[in-house]
């Protein structure tokens, strides 16, 4: 095994390990850990975030090459900072590289060289809101976002998740952020690219190509879109 990737999910997260496993290949194995959360509220994600070192710890015991905090709204709830915060948190608790999946989105979306970008999320408007400040306060325009306002994130459709981007979409973006790990979204993204004719990432994308970047391997990674062949 080329690679051992660990994330740590929210419990009810059904979407992250099927879709990096889809994206890992034969190579590449990954190892997951779990967070109780069952209800998007602002004091669940804030609490999933003080439990992120006690499960580093455990992913650290199957030697696993990096981890990610696999929460995007864990990661840019509290603003800017926050993320870098878990960030070295993971490394401190267990001497293993850290990363999250909000600042996998933020340096993908610089690695393709785009600023001015549209949103799509499962969320309820108040995350979203949280999220486009994040966004812009990250040095990004954030030219439309829009929600599904459910908390029923895994149950959304490709083809919901297609139709949400395709009216979120402006002609001036750069590229589309899906957000939400828990989103089906690896099955769209190269079809909307070709539709678009513009880059797509998704939380869990993103997540991947961090994980693999910080272990300086740099495959695309076929039905992934842009973002590994590009970036």
């Amino acid at each position: 095994m080329k690679h051992k990737l660990g994330i740590i999910v929210p419990s009810w997260n059904t979407v992250m390990e099927y879709e990096t496993q889809r994206m890992a290949g034969d190579d590449v194995s990954i190892h997951s850990m779990r967070i109780a959360h069952t209800a998007d509220t602002e004091e669940n994600v804030l609490w999933m975030g003080t439990q992120v070192p006690v499960a580093s710890k455990l992913l650290a015991h199957a030697k696993v090459d990096v981890i990610c905090y696999g929460c995007t709204g864990g990661g840019f709830i509290k603003g800017p900072g926050y993320d870098q915060e878990l960030c070295a948190q993971i490394k401190e608790a267990t001497g293993i590289p850290g990363t999250t999946t909000i600042v996998g989105v933020t340096d993908a979306l610089r690695a393709l060289g785009a600023k001015r970008i549209c949103v799509a999320s499962p969320y309820e408007a108040w995350l979203n809101e949280r999220l486009r400040a994040f966004l812009q306060q990250s040095g990004f325009d954030v030219l439309a976002i829009q929600g599904l306002g459910t908390q029923a994130h895994s149950t959304i459709t490709p083809e919901q998740v297609e139709a949400l981007v395709a009216g979120v979409d402006r002609p001036e973006a750069q590229a589309i952020f899906i957000s939400c790990t828990n989103f089906r979204t690896l099955s769209s993204i190269e079809s909307l690219e070709r539709k678009l004719g513009k880059p797509v990432i998704s939380s869990n994308s993103s997540s991947m190509w961090k994980m693999l970047r910080i272990l300086d391997d740099r495959r695309a990674i076929p039905g992934a879109g842009r973002l590994f062949r590009e970036a």
